[in-house]
């Protein structure tokens, strides 16, 4: 954790709880976000931390297709 984060927590917990929730209202949904990407980031990290030379092994599977000729152009507006 960043010191500026570490700071802003420190300096939220000695307020009372009634102004902790105050300012926790308008700030559920940001909250929210936040902890969604968090999760996301370490569902991604353990993904990959099973297998990981799998996304390695992915390109350059597709850099030998793309080089010998196997691939085609995708046209985003055909998608």
């Amino acid at each position: 954790m960043t010191e500026l984060l570490e700071r802003v927590i420190a300096k939220l917990k000695t307020l009372p709880a009634s102004e902790q929730d105050a300012l926790a209202k308008p700030s559920k949904r940001i909250a929210s976000m936040i902890l969604e990407e968090l999760q996301d980031d370490l569902r991604w990290e353990r993904a990959f931390a099973s297998s990981p030379d799998a996304l390695a092994k992915l390109a350059a599977n597709a850099m030998a297709e793309y080089r010998a000729g196997k691939t085609q152009e995708l046209d985003p507006e055909t998608l």
